[in-house]
């Protein structure tokens, strides 16, 4: 018999990788942990959009949050996220070369 609450869980995460800046977001926290302001500003979104962002990869356990100071630094916990990202680019700029060379 199939579980279909494991196929569930993979596609909750999936979903929250579907939105460009969530992928965005998470791919930046792969190469370094950053706070909302740094985010805010390489993004070019105001705080409220980049908050809203992070609440959804947060409750889906994909990032977590630490306190440093009066600022809270996130990071990339979900080590299938960054397997899948990592799949997802490395593709992607291969691609983006064969183009280039053809």
């Amino acid at each position: 018999m199939v579980d279909i609450k494991s196929y569930e869980e993979k596609a909750d995460l999936l979903k929250a990788l579907a939105h460009p800046v969530r992928l965005c977001i998470v791919h930046g926290l792969m190469e370094n942990q950053c706070n909302v302001n740094k985010m805010t500003t390489c993004l070019e979104m105001p705080q409220s959009t980049v908050s809203q962002q992070l609440g959804i990869l947060r409750s889906k356990g994909i990032i977590k949050g630490k306190r440093q100071g009066t600022e809270i630094c996130y990071e990339v916990v979900n080590d299938q996220v960054k397997q899948i990202v990592s799949l997802i680019l490395d593709n992607e700029l291969d691609f983006n070369n064969k183009q280039e060379d053809e």
